[in-house]
């Protein structure tokens, strides 16, 4: 896999400058603090929504990295140089984008504009996060990137899955009609430290519920799949992507599967937890399955995720542990 400095310019050692969009969110976090490892500056932009700044706080103050309170619905002005623009800006739980779901409408449509407009400005690559949810609840398994997928655009999801299906064609018309230099990653279920324990979503649901020695909710009868990925292997997925020029889609994300019901018994045991397993009502359109075909991003990028779901799982666990016992 190439170095993501690989996206710099060709005119010598200006060190790399990136703008990541929702940068002191669960995943943006992780992508600057990725970036300035690998020698980049790094401009986070974050209005705090979902985001919150104790994600980046061991960010602040290292040389390269700024942070700007702002909504990019309202305004994406960056000074100076830019090289790669990470558009992650977005509510992303079932949670944040049922209780937001204009905001989450906005940062899809006026948002995505307006991080594009910024990289046409500055000649800048371009990635947005796009999702497994614009496949729907599909009619095709495992998903190729190919498939139009079966979304009700009417349902109490439409706002998250119409968000980002409307800004991957906003992201194809920049590319076709303005030359930005555009990609679009499709990122299925990701997990790891820093994902907020109340977001709503099945794995810091779990992991919550099982510390705590509380029932573990399980939707349905749990046989609904979900293919989960570690953070650090979604992270370095999005960086490939920016290093190429390729346009995407591109699937990123672990192919394999595994039920629903099987990620709550494993967390239960990762824990060590005394919590029974407990079912309620499934979500409304909640996908039945899911499961990336990564050909695209092996062939591509030279990507394949390498973090084994019980390690993956360890080292999430440990997380919470610790974050959950200082807010105790």
């Amino acid at each position: 896999m190439r170095s993501v400095r690989s996206v710099k310019g060709s005119e010598g050692t200006a060190q790399p400058r990136a703008v990541v969009t929702g940068g002191a969110g669960f995943l943006g976090s992780h992508l600057c603090e990725t970036l300035l490892a690998e020698g980049w500056a790094v401009v986070c932009l974050d209005n705090f929504l979902t985001g919150t700044p104790s994600n980046v706080a061991h960010l602040v103050g290292r040389p390269g990295f700024e942070l700007i309170h702002c909504d990019v619905t309202e305004n994406a002005h960056v000074r100076g140089d830019v090289d790669l623009v990470l558009h992650f800006a977005s509510p992303a739980s079932p949670v944040d984008y049922l209780e937001m779901p204009i905001e989450t409408l906005r940062v899809g449509s006026v948002g995505t504009e307006r991080a594009l407009a910024l990289a046409r400005d500055k000649g800048a690559r371009f990635v947005i996060a796009s999702t497994s949810e614009v496949y729907g609840d599909p009619q095709v398994h495992p998903q190729s990137e190919d498939y139009w997928g079966h979304v009700n655009p009417i349902g109490p999801r439409g706002v998250y899955d119409e968000a980002k299906r409307y800004g991957e064609a906003l992201v194809t018309a920049y590319r076709s009609t303005h030359g930005v230099n555009t990609g679009i990653v499709r990122i299925f279920n990701t997990y790891g430290p820093r994902m907020r324990p109340n977001d709503g979503r099945a794995i810091p649901t779990f992991i919550r519920q099982a510390l705590a020695n509380e029932p573990i909710t399980v939707a349905g009868d749990g046989s609904q799949t979900r293919s989960v990925c570690y953070v650090d292997d979604l992270v370095a997925g999005v960086l490939a992507m920016a290093a190429s020029a390729h346009p995407g889609p591109i699937n990123i994300g672990n192919p394999h599967e595994r039920s629903v019901l099987e990620i709550a018994e494993d967390v239960r045991a990762a824990t060590g937890s005394r919590s029974e397993i407990t079912f309620v009502g499934r979500p409304v359109d909640d996908p039945k399955v899911r499961r990336p075909d990564t050909t695209l991003a092996a062939e591509v990028l030279g990507w394949r995720p390498t973090v084994r779901w019980a390690e993956g799982l360890d080292r999430t666990v440990a997380w919470f542990r610790e974050a959950l016992s200082a807010t105790a």
